[in-house]
């Protein structure tokens, strides 16, 4: 399709022509992602073009016409120029029927017709693309308070807009995800949590029984739909974003454990399938992860209803489920650190704040020891496979699982070496300076753990370094002369010795406070005082 005769048609003023031709264009290029440098200039063009139209018709179907093709051309970084200035932004924002500052856009009410409200539609997927592929849009977004106005729209998000509510949201995500200020004011000043917490109470069906606790979906229910679901997932997102920024604020308990009690009642929903169940668990545990941890009691204050009660009445239910998809996502192998870390880092700190969480994962994931006559790392267990991932390559993947085996031995250097073994926890150690042993620094309850006699009689012949009971090894220097043993022992010292000034090694040694140290350092330290007795033998 000639972009110039596109540009002959929006000069002359010839609408119902720009229309037949845009319709053509629009056709052949419905999924092209990557376009033509050459054709760099015209398609600037165009869109400075698509816009003059915009501004000059009141046709709906020209107008989603033009708008269709302007967001087709939106994928092209290169092209924004016209679109992202005031001008621009305010002419879609319009189109897009939101109130925004320098420009009142028609309420959604008055969009009565289908027509309509394709306008509508394309005119936030338009701003979708521009907003994120440009940051002077991002600028003149935030300029003209674009997301305040978003926010005026929020109350009327409902299954029977479903597509202006999605992208309603949608656009309120990015512009919470790539603006630090705009996150600040719809948390402070826009009321935006609250909003979109109403939407999820709708869009999920919450029916509130108790002060933070949702009525329990029965057995029969249907899963969520489609379209609700869609519709809490980009609230989850928004949410995400916005309560990124600091949340401590006793006033804002009330609303955050709100947000606690709905993120409980969805993680005990079902959705049409399987995949988009794990999805919304996965934004679920996101959010959770935003939330000040003495708001977490929500997941458990509630009364039994035939699940799972331990210790005190708290109710255990959310706990497996969040155990049952940390599980999961380790069996996936893939992608952990965006896939795993999350739930990770959420059960280790609701375990090292709530006694309760703490002594039920214990139970779930490290169980008082009887076998130990494999490694820790193999197995099928959830314990083996956190203790897998003690060594894992990602930084962030090995701090987590270390971490949160730490926690559950109440940060005891000697109850965690007894379930992973030396080698594996020593990069946490050497991190947290306990290779001496001792405590972490969190304060836990009094509680002993009693060992198993299996583990009792067995603990004498356990290798503390592979943390596992080994079959007795052939003794290589047995059948050696003590002439043989002394040349072994120097050409060790020797090739050691190579290495290090090569500064290929480095040996190292133990501080008194269960730090690393050059070797040298580390045996000045822990070397006896000389004696003060003056007197000689």
């Amino acid at each position: 399709m000639s972009l110039t005769a596109i540009l002959s048609e929006i000069d002359g003023g010839d609408d119902k022509g720009v229309g037949k031709l845009l319709q053509k264009f629009n056709i052949e290029n419905r999924h092209t992602f990557a376009f033509d440098h050459k054709e760099e200039d015209a398609r600037i063009k165009l869109c400075q073009g698509l816009l003059t139209v915009l501004r000059r018709s009141d046709h709906p179907l020209c107008q989603s016409t033009c708008l269709e093709t302007l967001r087709i051309l939106s994928r092209d970084k290169r092209v924004l120029g016209p679109v992202a200035t005031k001008e621009g932004i305010l002419t879609l924002a319009g189109l897009a029927r939101i109130h925004v500052a320098g420009h009142d856009g028609e309420p959604l009410e008055e969009a009565q017709s289908a027509e309509e409200e394709r306008v509508v539609v394309e005119a936030l997927k338009c701003l979708c693309n521009v907003v994120f592929n440009s940051v002077p849009a991002q600028q003149v977004g935030a300029d003209v308070k674009l997301a305040e106005g978003l926010c005026a729209r929020l109350p009327l998000v409902s299954s029977s807009h479903h597509e202006v509510g999605l992208f309603s949201l949608r656009l309120l995500f990015l512009l919470s995800a790539l603006r630090s200020d705009v996150r600040g004011m719809l948390q402070k000043e826009a009321g935006a949590v609250r909003l979109l917490t109403d939407i999820l109470e709708r869009t999920l069906d919450v029916c509130w029984v108790g002060p933070y606790e949702a009525a329990p979906p029965k057995q029969e229910a249907l899963p969520i739909s489609s379209e609700n679901n869609e519709l809490a997932m980009e609230a989850l997102k928004a949410l995400f974003n916005i309560t990124m920024s600091d949340s401590s604020d006793e006033d804002n308990d009330h609303q955050l454990r709100l947000i606690a009690g709905i993120m409980r009642h969805l993680l005990m929903l079902k959705t049409h399938t399987d995949d988009k169940t794990e999805e919304a668990h996965s934004h679920t545990i996101n959010l959770l992860s935003n939330l000040p941890v003495r708001c977490l009691d929500v997941l458990i204050d509630v009364p039994v209803q035939g699940g799972i009660e331990m210790y005190g009445g708290k109710n255990m239910d959310v706990v497996q489920i969040l155990l049952d998809f940390m599980e999961r996502r380790i069996d996936k192998g893939t992608n952990y650190k965006e896939g795993l870390t999350p739930v990770l880092s959420l059960m280790t700190e609701s375990s090292r704040y709530h006694r309760e969480i703490r002594r039920y994962l214990k139970t779930q994931v490290l169980p008082p020891l009887k076998d130990v006559k494999e490694r820790p790392e193999i197995g099928c267990t959830v314990r083996n496979k956190l203790v897998r991932l003690m060594t894992h390559v990602d930084m962030a993947v090995k701090q987590g699982a270390a971490e949160f085996l730490f926690v559950l031995c109440k940060e005891s250097v000697d109850n965690l070496l007894k379930y992973t073994g030396y080698g594996n926890a020593a990069g946490l150690l050497m991190a947290r300076g306990l290779l001496a042993g001792g405590r972490g620094e969190t304060q836990y309850s009094s509680d002993e753990d009693s060992d198993t006699e299996e583990y009792k009689s067995a603990k004498p012949f356990i290798n503390p370094i592979t943390g596992h009971i080994e079959l007795p090894m052939p003794n290589p220097m047995e059948e050696m002369t003590e002439e043989q043993k002394e040349y072994e022992a120097q050409k060790l010292v020797k090739m050691i010795d190579e290495l290090s000034r090569k500064e290929l090694i480095r040996p190292m040694g133990v501080r008194k406070d269960g730090t690393l140290a050059p070797l040298g350092e580390a045996i000045h330290q822990c070397s006896p005082p000389p004696s003060s007795d003056s007197d000689s033998d």
